[in-house]
Formats: C-alpha cells, structure tokens, sequence
C-alpha cells in the first residue's frame, strides 16, 4: 500500500508531492473524498498518535472556537473524521511508515525515504 493523502488547493501539498515520482502511489484528495475511518486507523496504527496526525493550523479551530490544549486523543479522531482540514497535510503512508505534514524534520525523513527506494 502506497497513499498520498493531500488537498488539490494547497499550495504546499503541491510542491512536496512534486518533488517525487507518485506513477505507482494512491493519491487521494481529501476534500473530495475525506479519509476514512479505516484509513485512519491505518495512519494511527503506525503513529500511536491522533493528535500526530492533527493540523493544529486548521481554520476551523478558529472558526469552532476549539481549545486545543483541553483535547483528548478521541477528540482529535472525532475532528479529524469529521473535517478534512484536521488532517496534516500531506499524508504519504505506506503499510508500515507515514510521513504528515510539511515540518522540516518529516520532509527530511520523506526525502531520505524516496532517496532510499530510487536505490532499489
């Protein structure tokens, strides 16, 4: 299993994912087809973390007046399901790595990691 989660609008998805050759890889926009609980579950059983997987720069947390520091790791599942602006972005998951979101430490750990297939 090979999947791209990612938002066709956002400028940053864009230029990671173009980076890289995703020809094999499942890309899947979130806008239009959310991600699923399954798929999230994937994703968790990986990080151990829903809270990992939140974008704590979503608009909606604003917009919902949510204080983030009072969630608990239900509660981001639930806000993750429940809007596709609560997943960071973007999500390159495979059956036993997941690199989320576009800090420079996981873009690093990405790059190393197609750097490592382009070897095989």
């Amino acid at each position: 299993m090979k999947k791209v989660f990612y938002l066709k609008t956002c400028g940053t998805c864009k230029k990671i994912m173009s980076q890289y050759d995703l020809s094999d890889w499942d890309l899947r926009e979130i806008k239009s087809k959310p991600v699923t609980e399954e798929e999230l579950d994937e994703m968790y059983a990986i990080t151990q973390s829903y809270e990992s997987l939140f974008s704590k720069k979503s608009t909606q947390i604003k917009a919902r007046g949510i204080d983030t520091s009072s969630l608990k790791e239900a509660d981001y599942k639930h806000l993750i399901l429940d809007h596709y602006s609560f997943l960071k972005r973007p999500v390159f998951l495979t059956d036993h790595l997941i690199f989320a979101g576009s800090d420079k430490k996981n873009l690093e750990n990405l790059h190393l990691f197609f750097e490592n297939q382009d070897q095989k």
